[in-house]
């Protein structure tokens, strides 16, 4: 089995944009997502690949649009600090990181926060 942080330094490396090592286990790629760039970290750690980005200032959202997401989008989840700013992340198993999987909920994720910042645009 390939080791994940090769995996995942080979996928971070391969793609379009702004894409940066910032330690040995943490990655950072920003894309554009509804309209304005989006920063996701991607970090290892306790045998989990998480990664994570802020998606919207506090208050952008209605809570309970964002609780629906949560049970009907697989794999990726919103949350909010305790400032209120709302955050989108994904953690998937060590031992199931392949460049597939990555760019499976990689993609759902950059996707999921695009479709949240287009309501907050439209509101």
């Amino acid at each position: 089995m390939p080791d994940p942080r090769e995996v995942v330094d080979g996928f971070i490396a391969a793609l379009d944009g702004d894409t940066r090592r910032l330690a040995a286990d943490e990655w950072g790629v920003s894309v554009e997502a509804g309209g304005w760039p989006l920063h996701v970290g991607v970090a290892l750690r306790d045998g989990l690949l998480r990664a994570q980005a802020q998606v919207a200032a506090p208050g952008a959202l209605d809570p309970h649009t964002l609780l629906h997401w949560n049970r009907q989008v697989p794999l990726v989840r919103f949350s909010h600090t305790s400032e209120g700013e709302i955050w989108i992340q994904t953690e998937l198993p060590s031992s199931a990181i392949t460049a597939r999987e990555l760019d499976r909920v990689l993609g759902l994720l950059v996707r999921v926060a695009g479709e949240a910042r287009e309501v907050v645009a439209a509101r």
